[in-house]
């Protein structure tokens, strides 16, 4: 993906079950400053219509690997939110 400046990072945010739901869709892609942490796209997500459904730490995974609140974002990264899941 694009970077359109030095200081703007884009990535593609996946969203799953209920957290689609939540937010009427299942993939966005964001812009943010850069740097930016998991965190901080959690939180763009949490300020959309929908997503005070989603929880202040979901479970996330960065370009397919369990991810931290505090790891950073690259440019053209791709951030999934995990709903919890259950089962046997």
């Amino acid at each position: 993906m694009p970077v359109s400046n030095a200081s703007t990072l884009r990535l593609r945010v996946r969203l799953f079950a209920s957290y689609a739901e939540a937010l009427g869709f299942d993939q966005v892609d964001l812009s943010l400053d850069h740097p930016s942490t998991v965190a901080d796209a959690v939180n763009r997500l949490r300020a959309l219509p929908g997503g005070e459904k989603l929880p202040s730490r979901p479970l996330c995974a960065l370009n397919l690997s369990q991810a931290a609140p505090e790891d950073p974002l690259s440019p053209g990264d791709e951030l999934a939110l995990l709903p919890p899941l259950s089962g046997g």
